[in-house]
């Protein structure tokens, strides 16, 4: 598989270049040559199939020739020891992403990001620097996807005082190989000052530089997995029981259909959103920097049984502007509660550029955005009604998905809202609304780190600067 950039498709690179250099020298964004289809075989066992097996034959066609089988086998399968639920939840399904070691969806990617950078860089003596900008979980599972991995250092950045507590504990409470950096901006300052160093032909030709945001291929291609694994289950008119962390509310558990499993017999209301067999799902996707969107969009053209996306948005709601006007038009990115997805330039929107046209986007994506008053109403409301707790950007999604239907837009069938975090890591705007939230064992592990971060100003050289001292400095 040959990758080329986004702004450029006459010089193309294998999987390794372009996994390590993160960025294209043009300044574009890596994609593969071709989009590869699961082989029929796979398509008809989809809905049977382990998760680990799912992301084998997800991945395997975009390093073949570059990461053998059985250590392909190897990076997955450590990487893998928990999966993503696709379970009951009110008049819909949930797709919980957050059952991994920081209790995000960013451990998808960044777990095997991890082990395939440790592959690739085999036998290398020069140290790889990883840069990340965050505007929330990607910062804490990158951290904890590179910790202590041999020979790679990984600076965060994350804008200060626009992480929750206990996102700033996953992200600046490690030390060792992680080092953070509070950034007295916004998320688009962290990720300008990330791609500005990623571009500085000196700075790389000084010190081995990459990147670990959904802009790396590496990163984004695994989190196709969980679409896949999702979309197989729903076709074949299943769900999964309750994994250990679903924030189910002790009241909840009295809907013993919630947890079983099996074939879907109707949810708590008895509307009609869960799994159909040989029926597509359509998948809500809370979006920001929308490489999660992107990869649901790698899934569905994989062949996954998936029928459409909804893009949820927050106020800053450049695609869904983009979707609805047909103008692009970035912008400076606002504060809000569901602070992950504060951007106002989805990188990944160049990616789905590259693939799709205005048109296509149009027939495969709905946009829609949410305020806070509406995400708190919606946390609010479905832990009333159902007993389940959402986080902040979750609730996102399951608000846009619900003006959809009360707008006449909503895509008849089953419908799955990715559920990315765990509402434990916003306690503080979640609890208010709802009352204690359940507390998984590796966020309260979390909990007791006491971070550790540099203050620097938004500005490159500063940045560079600090990097320039730390490239010095003993490792």
């Amino acid at each position: 598989m040959r990758y080329f950039s986004t702004r450029n498709r006459g010089e193309g690179v294998d999987f390794a270049a372009a996994a390590l250099r993160g960025l294209a020298a043009d300044g574009g964004l890596f994609i593969p040559e071709e989009i590869p289809r699961y082989p029929k075989a796979v398509l008809s066992s989809l809905g049977d199939m382990d998760f680990c097996d799912v992301a084998l034959e997800t991945i395997r066609p975009y390093v073949a020739g570059e990461i053998p089988g059985p250590a392909l086998e190897d990076m997955v399968r450590s990487a893998y020891p928990f999966a993503a639920p696709l379970i009951a939840a009110g008049d819909r399904m949930a797709l919980e992403l957050f059952h991994g070691p920081t209790a995000a969806f960013k451990d998808f990617g960044a777990r095997f990001m991890a082990r395939a950078f440790s592959y690739l860089r085999r036998g290398e003596d020069k140290p790889l620097r990883i840069l990340v900008a965050t505007s929330g979980d990607t910062g804490g599972a990158v951290a904890d996807g590179f910790f202590g991995v041999e020979g790679i250092f990984v600076t965060v950045l994350y804008p200060r005082g626009r992480v929750s507590p206990l996102q700033e504990r996953q992200i600046a409470g490690l030390g060792g190989n992680i080092s953070a950096l509070a950034v007295e901006g916004s998320f688009d300052d962290c990720q300008r000052l990330v791609k500005a160093a990623l571009g500085d032909a000196g700075l790389r030709r000084r010190m081995a530089l990459s990147s670990a945001n959904s802009i790396n291929i590496s990163r984004l291609i695994p989190q196709a997995v969980y679409y896949a694994a999702a979309a197989g289950r729903a076709f074949a008119g299943a769900r999964d029981p309750d994994g250990e962390a679903t924030p189910r509310s002790a009241a909840a558990f009295r809907d013993a259909g919630a947890l079983r499993g099996g074939p879907a017999d109707g949810a708590a209301d008895g509307a009609a959103f869960g799994p159909v067999r040989g029926e597509p799902a359509v998948f809500c996707v809370p979006s920001g920097n929308f490489g999660n969107l992107t990869a649901g969009l790698y899934a569905m053209k994989m062949g996954a049984p998936i029928r459409q996306f909804i893009a949820a948005t927050n106020i800053n709601k450049t695609v869904p502007d983009y979707l609805a006007g047909g103008v692009y038009e970035a912008r400076l990115s606002q504060a809000t509660i569901s602070n992950a997805m504060d951007v106002g330039a989805p990188s990944n929107f160049e990616r789905m550029a590259a693939h799709f046209s205005l048109e296509e986007m149009r027939r495969i994506i709905l946009g829609v955005y949410v305020s806070d008053e509406e995400t708190r109403r919606a946390i609010a409301r479905v832990h009333d009604r159902w007993g389940y707790f959402l986080d902040p950007h979750s609730a996102v999604g399951w608000e846009g998905a619900d003006r959809l239907f009360r707008e006449g837009r909503l895509p008849a069938g089953p419908l799955g809202i990715l559920c990315t975090a765990h509402p434990a890591k916003f306690a503080e705007t979640v609890e208010p609304l709802t009352g204690p939230v359940p507390l998984p064992p590796v966020l309260a592990k979390a909990l007791e780190r006491i971070p550790a971060a540099a203050l620097i100003p938004p500005e490159v050289p500063a940045f560079t600067g600090w990097l320039e001292n730390q490239s010095t400095a003993a490792p």
